[in-house]
């Protein structure tokens, strides 16, 4: 008699606790994961809130260091600038120096040579000659010279430094200087300012620099390099050079450089200069007022009224201020 096999049941009780055990295993994890993940994503939260602020700090730092390093930087512009000037006055000053120098070998020169000078020059005059230099009328000494008059004791320079003039009129600037220079073979005294009433050398601030043939070669020289702020307006010069200097017993000349007028009323600068340089009982001024216009914007589109209201500006007050403009036509 056969045996019966028996039936073998797949998805009997005991696989189905094992499928249960695993499911529950995989359930469980999750759940561990859930709970643990706010604290891991927090954890992580901070460690970034800590390195933006560390970085942050950082940056302020750098951002510190930069700012001191750039006023360092203006600092030592600053001193540069001034030992510029400072190396100026003293080449003005060694020039001053070696003048009074050679002076003083003049003086110290041989009195007996210089009479025996004398004597032979009145041996050599013959009456005819006595006669024709009486005859002979001499030039006054305050004549003008193309139209400028010269009787000036002290000569000013109120010189535009703005950029235009800087890039495109600075040699005709020093040019038309040495030759204003050249009609005044002595005076008492010079100055140079800018338009903005600044002073080319700062040791001879609110002061006269003693003329010397040394000292007209320094100023020259310094103008070569000389370039301080301007807002290309000559008020600011013209006016602070009259306040300054203004004597009664003294002879001013005011020599203006200049291209544009851009801001401000003509009417109220002519006004202000005519309150400021008050006239004499004879009715004259005792600050001449003269201008040199150079043609660096002729040309350019839209700074022709600026050209123009200079060029007005400045004839205005020569006129007013018995002196002379002068407009080139050409650089």
């Amino acid at each position: 008699m056969k045996r019966k096999r028996r039936s073998i049941e797949v998805f009997s009780l005991s696989f189905l606790d094992v499928i249960s055990c695993g499911f529950g295993a995989i359930v469980l994890l999750l759940v561990i994961m859930k709970i643990s993940e706010p604290g891991v994503i927090e954890e992580s939260t901070r460690d970034m809130t800590l390195d933006i602020e560390r970085r942050s700090n950082e940056i302020a730092a750098l951002r510190d260091q930069s700012a001191e390093l750039y006023l360092k930087t203006e600092q030592l512009r600053g001193e540069e600038q001034r030992l510029l000037d400072q190396i100026a006055a003293l080449n003005l000053q060694l020039a001053g120096a070696r003048e009074e120098k050679n002076d003083m070998l003049v003086q110290f020169s041989s009195q007996e040579a210089i009479l025996q000078q004398l004597y032979r020059a009145r041996q050599d005059l013959t009456e005819e000659m006595i006669r024709l230099q009486q005859q002979k009328t001499a030039p006054p000494v305050d004549a003008p010279i193309g139209g400028v008059p010269v009787d000036s004791e002290y000569i000013i320079f109120v010189i535009d430094t703005s950029g235009s003039m800087q890039q495109f009129a600075w040699p005709a600037v020093r040019k038309k200087m040495g030759e204003i220079l050249s009609i005044y073979p002595r005076v008492k005294g010079i100055q140079v300012m800018n338009d903005m009433g600044d002073y080319m050398f700062s040791q001879y601030s609110g002061r006269w620099i003693q003329d010397s043939p040394a000292r007209r070669k320094a100023i020259l020289e310094r103008l070569r390099t000389w370039t301080p702020f301007s807002n290309s307006s000559p008020v600011e010069g013209i006016t602070s050079a009259i306040r300054r200097f203004y004597e009664a017993d003294k002879k001013i000349s005011i020599y203006v450089f200049g291209d544009d007028f851009s801001r401000g009323s003509i009417q109220e600068v002519v006004d202000t200069v005519d309150s400021i340089n008050r006239s004499l009982g004879d009715g004259d001024r005792r600050v001449r007022i003269h201008a040199v216009g150079f043609p660096v914007l002729f040309g350019h589109k839209g700074a022709e009224l600026n050209v123009a209201r200079f060029s007005a500006l400045m004839r205005r007050l020569a006129e007013d201020n018995d002196g002379s403009f002068v407009g080139l036509t050409e650089l």
